[in-house]
């Protein structure tokens, strides 16, 4: 394919420099009925990992606790691509406690935005009153994201008013240049129409394509990366590929940086669109496959710390509640513990005590006061 089918370049000037902005055509994607053949198996492959996915959720007796768990590993990962340093005991602890471990407070702060922003987005698709796919609700999530971190005084929430460019140390020696700022509306207009629009093209590739304009048009200053991201999983809820929030394709692309950015270049050059979407069928394939794994692996560690706990004759109804709180809440502290079981210090503590002689609490760092405990082997299978 020549770049004129990709869409077009439009000279223009940043920093007294010119250089040349692409603007890309609007969605779908020129593609023949032999082009997209090659993509059947791949199509396919990925819906049988995701169809194994969404069985296995069905199968669990609470999918809260591993869409609680999930959404943070994706914001951890999605904020990693970015630069971020945390890990996922730093973000529990901090939503317990307000204190960030052993990470930078920064960056627990950018994963908490994260997990606000797109806990936001689900919430408002998901209600019929609430905002449907859309570049407000699109803004709403950027705003959220970019509250009080770095970039806030980037326009969070609003749509770019100056032009920038992707990679070098200048305009003139930069890998891209986005569209110029003028366009952004009317492209961000003609995306949300055909998300919205009847296409024969597969959910799957509908959402690779959205995905890909997305950040061709980088529509904000910064965390376009993570706002395209985070579209993916709500374009797979929006399409009821997979409604509940359980597929993150950040591992994959974290994984493979060099590749994704290679391909996304490849389609604005090139016209590289089946490249690009075999690539990204790949990874549905496989983080699907993944997530399947690690839920089953989850649930069976549940079950088996259940088993000992209930085998133990020193066992109370207390440690009983409080061990069926930590799927959904797997860092917990002595105060949480007695607030949510609604019981005494001495009683939450024998509770606490109990998980730890049986290796399911494990105590986090060596704080005296505000002690933190984790679930220490369900923590590990998410890490």
């Amino acid at each position: 394919m020549s770049r004129d089918e990709t869409g077009r370049y439009i000279t223009t000037t940043i920093a007294g420099e010119s250089v040349r902005a692409f603007v890309p055509d609007p969605l779908p994607p020129k593609l023949s009925k032999n082009d997209f053949a090659t993509l059947d198996g791949p199509t396919q492959d990925a819906e049988a990992a995701i169809a194994r996915l969404r069985l296995a959720g069905e199968m669990l007796p609470s999918l809260d606790w591993f869409i609680y768990s999930f959404v943070r590993k994706e914001a951890l990962l999605s904020s990693e691509i970015e630069g971020t340093q945390a890990t996922l005991t730093d973000v529990l602890s901090y939503e317990q406690t307000g204190q960030p471990g052993n990470a930078e407070i920064a960056d627990v702060e950018e994963v908490t935005n994260y997990i606000k922003a797109i806990n936001f987005g689900f919430g408002e698709i998901k209600s019929e009153e609430g905002l449907p796919i859309s570049t407000r609700l699109l803004d709403q999530c950027h705003r959220r994201l970019m509250q009080g971190v770095r970039g806030a005084n980037r326009q969070p929430g609003e749509a770019r008013r100056s032009n920038v460019w992707i990679g070098g140390t200048r305009p003139g020696n930069s890998v891209f240049v986005p569209s110029p700022h003028q366009d952004v509306p009317a492209l961000m207009d003609d995306l949300q129409r055909y998300i919205h629009a009847d296409d024969a093209m597969h959910p799957l590739l509908r959402t690779a394509a959205v995905h890909l304009q997305l950040e061709t048009i980088h529509p904000y200053l910064d965390g376009n990366g993570r706002v395209g991201r985070m579209l993916i999983s709500l374009l797979l809820a929006h399409w009821d590929i997979l409604p509940s929030p359980l597929l993150y394709l950040s591992v994959y692309l974290k994984e493979n940086q060099q590749d994704y950015y290679a391909w996304l270049n490849k389609v604005r050059t090139e016209g590289e669109w089946i490249g690009w979407f075999q690539f990204f069928l790949r990874g549905t394939s496989t983080v699907a496959s993944s997530a399947e794994q690690t839920a089953r692996a989850l649930y069976s560690q549940v079950t088996q710390d259940r088993k000992k706990l209930l085998a133990e004759d020193s066992t109370t109804v207390f440690a009983i509640k409080l061990f069926e709180m930590l799927p959904e809440q797997p860092i917990v502290t002595m105060p949480l513990v007695t607030k949510l079981m609604q019981t005494t210090k001495p009683t939450a503590g024998k509770a606490i005590d109990l998980l730890q002689q049986l290796g399911i609490l494990a105590e986090v760092g060596e704080k005296k006061r505000d002690r933190l405990y984790s679930y220490k082997p369900y923590l590990a299978l998410l890490s």
